[in-house]
């Protein structure tokens, strides 16, 4: 049941019998090995949410969503900060100790446990923090304990994805949640429209962190001759606050809208954008998916010395990632009724904040893998400069809300508003990390290039078209036409030969 240690500075990939050369080759294949991975998890996830999504708008309906989306929003967070920035963290601890790496990932489910029971205390002690404008009952109180969860199949993942296994984040992440969701979704309307959701929740995350501690147990092994050791468990948290509030910091611009939207305006807005919110969320989970697989290379490369593969490789996943969700984004913006409609025809109104949404995440794709280095080179900063973001963010949220008001635009205006100002901080994040790193590693950081300007005015000219299609042809027809086009102009002109060992299928 245990498998070898990895061996070498990282501990994540043999090196023996290999120049430097060879190991930036091999970087490069496995990031692309890890690419081909995501984006088929991409696609079973996106096959996945959408019934979760239909099931939710059109039998739930948006004040239930709305509940939902704010409950969890609460809980979530929670959650990102008890896993004390150990999905990053964890494989740096990995590539710096001698002790058996059993051992080191159940010190990190420990911790990361304490630290999820003092946030579900709190919680439950004060329940109206998740419930700010709906009545507590039945075991709503009790919802926080799903944090441990949450964090036992974050912590579980990392650990496997150090071992490149990323194949295992893709069962868990991309099949056994969202559809466990949907199926609970359903199956729990007929006991309560009320509590439905939530209860598929927990059900969602049960199931999710069972199918991460299997292949975890598989590859690591059970922990042998294990002793909490305090000291260090201390060390670990204290050594990973910065990077926690880095995780916490990137998490939260993500959640921040809605926040302050539900200071503003109903749960029924609330829960239309949560659907807005939810489609964008899926190609982002493109480019986090990569962190588990560029963390380990970027250690390796650091404990080597060697900036330049860096610097190369953040460029590399940077311009898959940024290819690939400009496509998505156009692919979804552009039939962006049909998109919404889908759900319901009451949360069509949330077609413009759709739209932000995409384009944040498509501008938002450099400053996070960017993070992926700054998080071991520089974290204090790193730390500072997303601080700034989730400021200026908030700033701007709350100002574009008031030029609503004050224009008399309805709240759909201000769920856009709210958008549009995370797409306006994530661009800043975006530019200013790539800087950064590029003067830390004194080599260019940039995975932008000008062909996807070809690219975007093609596909954009294809969707103009496809509006002109009945609703149910943009999304049948529409949708893989745009898709079509601008992966043709990315595969015929944008690509190099670097860039299609994503898609080759060996080595």
């Amino acid at each position: 049941m245990n498998s070898p240690e990895p061996s070498g500075a990282a501990g994540a990939v043999p090196l023996d019998g290999t120049t430097p050369k060879d190991e930036s080759k091999d970087d490069i294949a496995a990031l692309a090995k890890g690419g081909r991975t995501n984006i088929f998890g991409f696609l079973l996830r996106l096959a996945a949410r959408l019934p979760f999504l239909f099931i939710a708008g059109r039998i739930y309906g948006a004040d239930a969503l709305g509940r939902f989306a704010y409950a969890i929003l609460v809980v979530e967070f929670a959650a990102q900060l008890a896993t004390l920035g150990l999905k990053r963290g964890l494989a740096a601890q990995l590539s710096k100790t001698d002790r058996p790496h059993v051992h080191v990932v159940w010190d990190g489910l420990l911790v990361s446990f304490l630290a999820s029971a003092v946030a579900a205390a709190i919680l439950i002690s004060f329940p109206f923090i998740m419930f700010p404008n709906s009545t507590i009952n039945g075991l709503d109180r009790f919802l926080p304990l799903v944090i441990f969860t949450v964090v036992g199949a974050d912590i579980a993942l990392a650990a496997l994805a150090y071992r490149y296994d990323i194949a295992a984040t893709v069962r868990a992440r991309s099949v056994v949640e969202p559809w466990t969701i949907s199926i609970a979704a359903f199956l729990f309307s007929y006991y309560s429209l009320r509590d439905g959701l939530i209860l598929s929740y927990v059900v969602s995350m049960i199931a999710a962190l069972v199918a991460s501690l299997w292949p975890l147990f598989k590859s690591y092994g059970l922990p042998w001759g294990w002793h909490p050791e305090p000291v260090k468990i201390a060390k670990i948290a204290r050594r990973n606050m910065p990077l926690a509030a880095a995780d916490a910091a990137e998490w939260g611009s993500r959640r921040l809208d809605l926040a302050i939207l539900g200071l503003f305006a109903s749960p029924a807005i609330v829960g239309v954008y949560y659907i807005a919110q939810q489609v964008a969320s899926l190609p982002q989970k493109l480019k986090t998916s990569f962190d588990p697989i560029l963390g380990p290379v970027i250690t390796r490369n650091l404990a080597d010395g060697n900036m330049k593969a860096i610097a190369s490789q953040v460029s590399q996943v940077g311009y898959w990632i940024i290819a690939a969700q400009i496509g998505i984004a156009l692919a979804l913006a552009i039939p962006g009724e049909a998109v919404m409609g889908l759900v319901g025809p009451n949360f069509v109104g949330g077609t413009a904040a759709l739209a932000f949404l995409l384009a944040a995440e498509a501008v938002a794709a450099t400053a996070v893998v960017s993070e992926s280095a700054l998080v071991y080179i520089a974290r204090h900063r790193n730390l500072l400069i997303s601080l700034s973001m989730l400021l200026l963010q908030a700033a701007l949220s709350v100002a574009f809300i008031q030029i609503c008001i004050y224009l008399g635009w309805g709240p759909l205006y201000q769920a856009a508003a709210v958008a549009a100002a995370l797409m306006v901080a994530l661009a800043y994040a975006s530019v200013v990390k790539a800087i950064f790193l590029s003067k830390l590693l004194d080599a260019p950081v940039n995975g932008w290039r000008w062909t996807l300007l070809i690219a975007i005015a093609v596909a954009s000219a294809v969707g103009y078209l496809v509006t002109y299609l009945p609703e149910w042809a943009e999304l049948i027809a529409g949708i893989p036409l745009i898709l079509g086009s601008y992966a043709w102009i990315i595969w015929k002109w944008g690509f190099g030969p670097e860039d299609r060992k994503l898609f080759k299928m060996k080595g």
